[in-house]
């Protein structure tokens, strides 16, 4: 427990380190790919959300996902790949070969579905090589290049919002 507090530390030392010496990047690609960051402690519906992206025009294979979890349950079976506090080194590098490419996946658009600024996820969306972020205005403003005034359980709310404004920008 004490180490886990140490860790969170230093990690969210490197990630707002590098979140002040961080660009985002603007692209005007089409959006064919999709990746997600969850925290599953605070979001449960994600099927639901995947369905609502997909009623928009977006495969569902291309649509990838990585959930942050403070807990691991050994008997729980996982579907989508998972990042724990012990994935991620005191550098701030990540040691599990499932965040790494995600990471490397250069998505067209990355949503991060989370609220609160936890340091393990705003480490991973810097570092995802994704061209265009969205996520809540409730989070780091320099972490997403679009953000919605949202709740997290509004989830058909942000989806219709989010592809209502990818529409205008001429990105879908």
């Amino acid at each position: 427990m004490f180490c886990n507090t140490i860790k969170n530390f230093f990690i969210k030392r490197i990630a707002f380190k590098r979140l002040s010496n961080y660009y985002l990047e603007v692209s005007s690609d089409k959006i064919n790919t999709v990746g997600i960051i969850f925290n599953d402690a605070n979001f449960k519906e994600k099927k639901a959300l995947f369905s609502e992206i997909e009623r928009f025009g977006i495969a569902k294979n291309n649509i990838k996902v990585l959930v942050y979890k403070k807990n691991v349950n050994k008997k729980e079976v996982n579907e989508e790949p998972f990042v724990t506090l012990k994935d991620i080194g005191f550098s701030g590098d990540f040691n599990k070969i499932e965040v790494q490419d995600f990471i490397a996946t250069p998505f067209d658009l990355l949503i991060n579905y989370y609220e609160v600024n936890d340091a393990p996820l705003i480490l991973i969306s810097i570092e995802s090589k994704a061209k265009f972020k969205v996520g809540f205005t409730s989070v780091d403003k320099r972490v997403n290049s679009f953000m919605i005034n949202l709740h997290l359980h509004q989830y058909r709310e942000f989806v219709a919002e989010l592809f209502k404004y990818i529409k205008i920008l001429n990105k879908l």
